[in-house]
């Protein structure tokens, strides 16, 4: 399991545990509501079937007091262990209890005479932790789409039992617990759909990268066969460059554009006319002249070029000095992009220890003593700080190191840093 497979799986738990949290709560929650809903739909039905039976509906006649009490009475005991009947005006005409009602009757909130259009319900907790529904019913006598007019009032208590309470919990519980499971299924689900998009994905952006180290190779081949070298100089000065800034702790995008900046620090020199490019002997002034416009051209080269731009702070800087001296620009200290600072380095150094068809390599010792004393002129002190305990290292890894080899160590640093998924 690579590191994005690994940040995948843990991002998925994570939301499948929330979407769990939140889920499971609401579940519980509506599967109460839907429970007590469904209590007190029976209730209301069961208390309307039986004052429509005592003919306790209409209860402004001269018996509405008898029928009230016979209704409130047989409807106490069943679904109710309360019942109260109030006439169209709000005035009691009867009420009945169980001995379970009158335990809490007094405990219940009290409230004025009934003036409701509409049915309701509350649910409450009492002090002795007892659950009770309380519901509220308008009576009349027609369909309530008639516009009939309310005759009267039935407010019912039922204490709800502890066998319906553990029903209730149970039912509950389950819808929460199926919640639950369908938000952790759904992330497993998801798991290895994100895993196999994610593959795609990271196979394209190979193929991506493959092309453009492949096209950044053959830029940096064709220089170097136009300066009668090899490739490995290419590929050491961006090992070095990339083994410095780890140390200074360059990373991503900015590691990335050093090392195809150091790769490609001469590509100017493309332009350059071979009789001043390939010339023995030294160049003359003019011909120096022209000799440094490989600076401009390879930042025209480089420019525009999508992943590549990030390369411009090495191949315009790269021959800037620490203190001004250097060209184009004759920039100075830290105005000298990190990155061309860290390559002024590792470019020097390789070409003191690396054999040239006009010299052969320094020692180390010649070598590091060279860029000691140029150290605070040539170079910037705080990046040579940096280099100079890891460079009897990069010397040895370096001592007889074929182009081959050089290109396998810059490989690994491109795996390091360039691809981003593993």
């Amino acid at each position: 399991m690579n590191r994005f497979q690994k940040r995948a799986a843990w991002r998925i738990a994570a939301v499948s545990l929330l979407l769990a949290s939140l889920a499971s709560p609401l579940s519980w929650w509506v599967a109460q509501e839907s429970a007590e809903a469904s209590t007190v739909a029976l209730a209301v039905e069961e208390s309307g079937r039986l004052l429509h039976h005592f003919d306790a509906i209409d209860l402004n006649g001269p018996q509405a007091r008898q029928h009230a009490t016979a209704a409130a009475q047989t409807i106490a005991g069943g679904l109710f262990d309360i019942a109260e009947i109030y006439d169209g005006r709000g005035a009691k005409l009867a009420v009945a209890f169980t001995t379970q009602g009158q335990k809490v009757e007094p405990l219940l909130p009290k409230h004025g005479a009934p003036n409701y259009s509409r049915e309701s319900y509350e649910s409450l907790r009492l002090a002795d932790d007892t659950w009770i529904l309380r519901i509220f019913v308008p009576l009349r006598d027609a369909p309530l789409p008639t516009g009939a007019a309310i005759t009267g009032y039935f407010e019912g208590v039922r204490v709800v039992p502890a066998w319906q309470r553990q029903q209730i919990f149970m039912s509950s519980l389950t819808v929460a617990l199926m919640a639950c499971l369908a938000s952790v299924l759904c992330g497993l689900a998801l798991y290895p759909v994100v895993v196999h998009l994610s593959a795609d994905n990271e196979e394209k952006a190979r193929e991506v990268l493959d092309s453009h180290i492949s096209m950044m190779e053959t830029l940096g081949r064709a220089i170097a066969k136009r300066d009668s070298d090899t490739g490995a100089h290419n590929y050491r000065v961006a090992w070095i460059s990339a083994r410095i800034a780890e140390q200074l702790g360059v990373s991503g995008s900015a590691m990335q554009a050093l090392i195809a900046g150091s790769f490609l620090h001469d590509v100017g020199k493309i332009g350059i006319p071979d009789a001043i490019l390939l010339k023995p002997g030294k160049l003359d002034a003019a011909e120096w002249d022209i000799m440094r416009t490989h600076v401009s051209q390879g930042m025209e080269i480089v420019t525009g070029m999508g992943w590549l731009d990030g390369a411009q702070a090495v191949v315009a800087a790269h021959h800037e000095k620490w203190d001004g001296s250097g060209y184009p620009l004759q920039l100075a200290g830290e105005a000298i992009p990190l990155s061309a600072r860290i390559f002024a380095v590792a470019d020097v150094f390789d070409a003191l220890c690396s054999r040239r068809p006009y010299k052969e390599p320094l020692g180390f010792d010649a070598a590091t003593a060279i860029l000691d004393r140029d150290t605070g002129s040539h170079f910037d002190p705080t990046v040579m700080a940096c280099f100079r305990p890891m460079a009897r290292d990069i010397f040895d890894r370096l001592a007889g190191c074929s182009e081959a080899d050089a290109r396998a160590l810059l490989q690994q640093q491109v795996r390091r840093h360039f691809d981003q998924m593993a």
